[in-house]
C-alpha cells in the first residue's frame, strides 16, 4: 500500500492534527495517529473543547472535583483544558524528541477575549506556560495588531508561541518581525535559543469562502468563475515566499548561529468548505520544506486514502498566485478589506466560542454540584451552539 502520509512528511511538510479531547487521549487514539499516521503535532481551538467536554465522560470526575472545590468557571475551563493538554504533550513527546524539539507540540489558545489586550494577553501566555509545564507546549496568541507585540513579548519570555489567525501577507510579515524582535530579546534575556518554537497558522479555507461569496454576488461571467476557489492556495503561496525571504536574511542568520529555528508557516483551515472542491486541495497544493500543515482527522484519513505528493507545490507557483491576485482585483475584488473581515470575524466566532463553552462548564459544575451524575449532558446544547458560532476552522 501507498504511504501517502509519509511520502508528505518527506516532502517536508509536518502532519498535525486539528483535533482533541479526553476520548481521543484515553482511547489511545492520538498516540495511535502519531504511531501509525506520521502525526507530529496538535493544535486546538475554543469549539474544539466546547466539543470535546460536551461528548465525554471521562471528564465527569474532574467536574464533580471541581464542583466541589467551588472554582469560577474560567478556572473550571482552565483546569480542564489544560489537563488534556498536558496530556497531549506527553502523548506527542516522542516525536518532540526525535524531531529536536520541532515537532511534537500541542498548542493551546489564550482566553480569544483577550485579543485586542496586549498586556493581558503576555499575563494569560505565561499562565499557561506555567500550568501546562511541558516544553513541548505552544501558546496560541492571535495576529491582532494587539497580540503582535504580546507574540514578542512571550517569546522573550522563552515561551514557544503558536501565531494564530493569520490571514494576510502584511499582517504575516508584521508577524515574522514579531518573532524575529522575540528571539533576540530572548537571546539577550540569556534564553536558550534551541528551546524555543514558532509556527505562523496561515488560515486557508476561510478565505477561499469569503473570497468566493463576493465573487458570487459579481455574477456568472467566465473571467469570474475562473477565480473561484483560487484565492487561498494563492495566498498562502505568497506566504511562503514572504517566509523564504525572511529566513534567509543575515539578520535571521544571526539567530539561526545562536541556535534558534525558524518560524514554520503552518497551514491553518485546510477542510473543504466547499464540496465541489477536491476534499484534500488544502494538502496537495500547498507542499513545501519546512510546513506544517493541520487537519482535523477526516481530512488526513482522506489524504492516506487518496492524497497525491507532486513534490513541491508552492515555489513554482508564485507567477501564478500574483495572476490570482490581479485577477482579483480587475474585478473588484478588495482584498485588503477580505483580510480585514475574516480577522474580524475569526477572534469574533473564536470569542463566541469560548463564551458559549463557559456556559457548558457552568451547566456541566451545577449538575455536578446537583449531584445529578450526568454533569456533561447539561452542556451539549451549549456545545452545538458553540458549533455554530466558531464554525470549522
Amino acid at each position: 500500500m501507498t504511504d501517502r502520509l509519509g511520502e508528505l512528511t518527506a516532502a517536508g511538510v509536518a502532519v498535525w492534527l486539528d483535533d482533541l479531547s479526553r476520548v481521543r487521549l484515553s482511547s489511545g487514539n492520538l498516540d495511535q495517529l502519531r504511531r501509525e499516521k506520521h502525526l507530529v503535532g496538535v493544535t486546538t481551538n475554543p469549539t474544539i473543547f466546547a466539543k470535546a467536554l460536551s461528548d465525554a465522560g471521562e471528564y465527569n470526575w474532574q467536574l464533580r472535583d471541581l464542583a466541589t472545590r467551588g472554582v469560577t468557571v474560567d478556572e473550571a475551563v482552565r483546569m480542564l483544558t489544560t489537563y488534556d493538554v498536558r496530556w497531549a504533550c506527553d502523548v506527542m513527546r516522542p516525536a518532540y524528541d526525535a524531531s529536536g524539539g520541532i515537532d511534537g507540540r500541542v498548542s493551546i489558545e489564550v482566553d480569544p477575549r483577550l485579543a485586542y489586550q496586549t498586556e493581558q494577553t503576555v499575563a494569560e501566555a505565561k499562565a499557561l506556560w506555567w500550568l501546562v509545564d511541558r516544553p513541548n507546549l505552544f501558546i496560541k496568541i492571535p495576529a491582532t495588531e494587539a497580540g503582535l507585540p504580546a507574540i514578542t513579548a512571550a517569546l522573550a519570555e522563552g515561551i514557544s508561541v503558536n501565531v494564530t489567525l493569520i490571514f494576510g501577507l502584511e499582517r504575516y510579515s508584521q508577524v515574522m518581525e514579531a518573532f524575529l524582535a522575540g528571539l533576540e530579546q530572548a537571546k539577550a534575556n540569556g534564553h536558550d535559543l534551541s528551546t524555543i518554537a514558532s509556527v505562523a497558522s496561515f488560515f486557508v479555507s476561510r478565505v477561499d469562502t469569503e473570497v468566493d461569496k463576493r465573487l458570487d454576488k459579481l455574477g456568472a461571467a467566465p473571467e469570474i468563475a475562473a477565480l473561484k476557489g483560487k484565492a487561498a492556495i494563492a495566498n498562502a503561496r505568497l506566504a511562503y515566499e514572504r517566509y523564504c525571504e525572511v529566513f534567509s536574511s543575515a539578520r535571521w542568520q544571526a539567530l539561526a548561529d545562536a541556535g534558534a529555528h525558524p518560524q514554520r508557516p503552518l497551514w491553518a483551515s485546510t477542510s473543504t468548505k466547499n464540496p465541489d472542491y477536491r476534499d484534500v486541495v488544502y494538502v496537495e497544493e500547498l507542499i513545501a520544506p519546512g510546513t506544517v500543515n493541520t487537519m482535523p482527522e477526516p481530512v488526513i484519513t482522506a489524504f492516506a486514502d487518496h492524497g497525491e505528493v507532486r513534490g513541491d507545490t508552492v515555489t513554482d507557483a508564485y507567477a501564478d498566485a500574483r495572476q490570482v491576485f490581479d485577477g482579483l482585483a480587475s474585478v473588484g475584488i478588495d482584498f485588503d478589506d477580505v483580510v480585514d473581515t475574516l480577522e474580524r470575524e475569526g477572534v469574533a466566532k473564536f470569542e463566541a466560542s469560548w463564551l458559549e463553552l463557559l456556559d457548558g462548564v457552568r451547566k456541566s459544575l451545577e449538575a455536578a454540584a446537583q449531584g445529578s451524575g450526568q454533569p456533561n449532558q447539561a452542556a451539549r446544547e451549549s456545545a452545538e451552539a458553540a458549533a455554530q458560532a466558531g464554525g470549522n476552522a
